[in-house]
């Protein structure tokens, strides 16, 4: 079905976080697996080798392609942490205003390390993608 190189596997998510060389990114990391764990009730899965993926669901492209991936997830990058929040992070735009220090493209938020943002709005707007994803996909 899919056609994606970046596939949920059974690769240790704790062994990849513990590669991050970064002491402060890699407890961001560890909490982030703890936040989207709670939130979502899926447990933390690796997808392709440098995600980490909460849940899945199959899409379906305009060209007709189906695919599988990650209803919510995140991936540590030497730069920053890239949360994929798939859903209207355009539209968040309160929530994003109070939210701290961060960059977004269309289905991602980047921020620097969990300090730079207030985790209660972070919470709120991972939260929402999650609902919105799960209500979605089903």
């Amino acid at each position: 079905m899919s056609y994606l190189k970046t596939k949920e596997n059974d690769a240790d998510v704790i062994a990849f976080i513990n590669t991050i060389e970064n002491p402060v990114k890699k407890a961001d990391c560890f909490t982030l697996i703890e936040m989207l764990e709670q939130i979502t009730g899926f447990k933390a899965k690796m997808w392709g080798g440098k995600k980490v993926g909460f849940g899945s669901y199959v899409y379906k492209t305009k060209a007709g392609k189906e695919g599988e991936w990650f209803l919510i997830g995140f991936s540590p990058t030497k730069a920053n942490i890239s949360l994929h929040l798939m859903f209207g992070l355009e539209d968040e735009t309160e929530l994003l205003s109070k939210l701290g220090k961060h960059k977004i493209s269309k289905g991602c938020l980047y921020i620097n390390k969990l300090s730079d943002v207030d985790s209660n709005y972070l919470n709120e707007l991972m939260n929402n993608t999650f609902i919105h994803m799960k209500k979605n996909s089903l």
